[in-house]
């Protein structure tokens, strides 16, 4: 038996806001659950597909790269997703604004905007 996501794995339209998602465990897997309400937060995830068979007795646990030490710690901690969900914050409430004259924006950025 398929789960929802299979079912039907595109639930909005790439032109409006999106109304509904997949809710994902902390592995990116999506859940068998019916989709929830509201747009998912921005996060970091890599949803890869479970192996159907596990080959040897362990899992490898870390990438052996060495200790870290040539590497900058600021560019290992860069996480982009809280100023995403801000900017996903500030255009809902522009696009709540009915008025054209309230966006603040040229007369030909206004037409593009409205095509």
């Amino acid at each position: 038996m398929a789960t929802p996501f299979f079912e039907r794995p595109i639930l909005n339209s790439p032109y409006s806001v999106p109304t509904q998602h997949h809710a994902l465990d902390s592995e990116g897997q999506p859940l068998d659950q019916e989709p929830a309400q509201g747009r998912r937060r921005s996060s970091l995830i890599t949803p890869v597909p479970k192996s159907k068979k596990q080959r040897g007795k362990g899992r490898q646990t870390a990438l052996g790269l060495g200790d870290g030490t040539d590497l900058s710690a600021a560019e290992q901690a860069y996480n982009p997703t809280p100023i995403i969900n801000e900017i996903r914050g500030h255009v809902a409430s522009w696009r709540a604004l009915s008025s054209p004259a309230d966006w603040g924006v040229t007369s030909t950025t206004q037409r593009l905007l409205q095509h």
